[in-house]
Parts: structure tokens; sequence; C-alpha cells
């Protein structure tokens, strides 16, 4: 067995360039605000946030032994391109917009006005 020298490397030069995303705190209030009047419906009773490469989650659950019934995703922009939002269900992409209250408004119910009839 010959004694060869070992080369050190430094981490950081090997790994991958990750990017890490954040929601801000405005746009916490208002997942947290959506999560709170679902839950007083009694359509969410669990929520959870994650970090991906390029991505955060804010996803919602009916039981939590489940799997998330909908996840709220923040996707990283550049520097000439702002954060783009998106719902999804599974893997499915269910809403996309450029600002959280254009996604959020996927949840609000769509009310449809009935005409009357004369008579």
């Amino acid at each position: 067995m010959s004694r060869e020298s070992a080369t050190v490397l430094a981490f950081g030069n090997h790994r991958r360039r990750q990017r890490t995303i954040y929601f801000t705190r405005p746009e916490l209030n208002q997942l947290l605000g959506l999560y709170s009047r679902q839950v007083m419906r009694g359509e969410w009773r669990d929520y959870a946030i994650d970090h991906r490469d390029g991505l955060a989650l804010f996803s919602v659950f009916r039981h939590s032994r489940e799997g998330p019934i909908y996840s709220i995703v923040k996707i990283a922009g550049s520097a000439d391109r702002p954060a783009e939002f998106a719902v999804r269900r599974g893997p499915q992409q269910l809403h996309a917009g450029r600002s959280l209250a254009e996604v959020l408004d996927f949840f609000h119910p769509r009310l449809i006005w009935l005409a009357a009839e004369p008579g």
C-alpha cells in the first residue's frame, strides 16, 4: 500500500450554486391571511413552508397525514425578471402570475349572478 498525499478541496468550489428564495414578510402576511380564512371555513387544517433550489413553497393540507392539496410557489427571477408565482396541485399548475395577490385571486370564490327573469 503506497502512501499518497491527499488533496484538500474547498467544498464551496465544487458545490452546485443554489439560489435560495424566501417569502417576504408581506407575502407571508398574504399567505397566512388566506390560510386563516380557509381554516375558518373548515377547508384547510395545516400548512408547511419549504425552500428548494430556486423555489419557495407554501403548501396547504386538509389532513396533515396526506399530501398537500395546493402549493403556492414563488419561483426565483433573475436580474432582469422579477419572481413569478404559481398555484399547483401536485405536478399540475392551476394558475400563474407575476404577483402573489394575482395568484391568490384563484382562491376567491367566483360569484355567479343569475339574472332574475321577469314574470
